[in-house]
């Protein structure tokens, strides 16, 4: 749950959303206004549509607080929330067409090159943040769910409407992809980095 990580509400904070008390209201969308908005960004590539799913989450969970029962935390829930918004999104007549042609990228922070400087070291992370939005949509939010996020390939296939398998496969294919841009990029960072 990368940004949710630490993140709570006491429950009487969460009885008075339900009542409809605007000042806890407030507490929540604070609280998780900057993880949602980080995990939609990452989903999407992009921080227009972040703002916008960030925004029609918190709607959501607003409208829908009083049906919150605590069976999961309150962060899992504002979570689902948010992936749901954005599964939503990519899967909308409007998006598949506007993405149709979108040129697949590569890239993956597990086969990060040795750093030695700090300047590098950000440079290296631009890189993937850049390599992760050359992905497909669907590549991306894959990669984001399982590696960041922490979710099963079945509770991605779940939320996807789609197979265990179409999750792994998905995924395998990123990372051969990320890895792929890391190898390009790796000798230039080095020399970088020794200079």
């Amino acid at each position: 749950m990368a940004g949710f990580a630490g993140k709570t509400i006491g429950s009487d904070i969460v009885a008075r959303a339900q009542r409809g008390d605007a000042r806890a209201h407030e507490i929540i969308y604070r609280t998780f206004s900057a993880p949602v908005y980080s995990l939609l960004a990452r989903m999407t590539g992009s921080t227009a549509t972040a703002d916008d799913l960030s925004q029609e989450t918190f709607i959501e969970v607003l409208r829908s607080i009083d049906r919150f029962r605590g069976d999961a935390s309150l962060a899992t829930w504002i979570r689902r929330i948010a992936v749901s918004k954005c599964l939503m999104h990519m899967r909308s007549a409007w998006q598949n067409r506007a993405t149709l042609f979108r040129d697949l990228g590569e890239g993956h922070p597990a086969t990060e090159p040795q750093v030695v400087s700090e300047v590098a070291l950000t440079q290296v992370h631009i890189d993937l943040e850049r390599a992760l939005a050359r992905l497909s949509d669907v590549s991306r939010v894959v990669v984001i769910l399982h590696d960041i996020e922490g979710y099963t390939h079945r509770e991605i296939a779940t939320l996807m409407g789609k197979s265990v398998s179409f999750s792994k496969s998905q995924l395998a294919r990123a990372h051969q992809r990320l890895r792929q841009s890391i190898e390009v990029r790796e000798p230039a960072v080095s020399r970088g980095a020794g200079a």
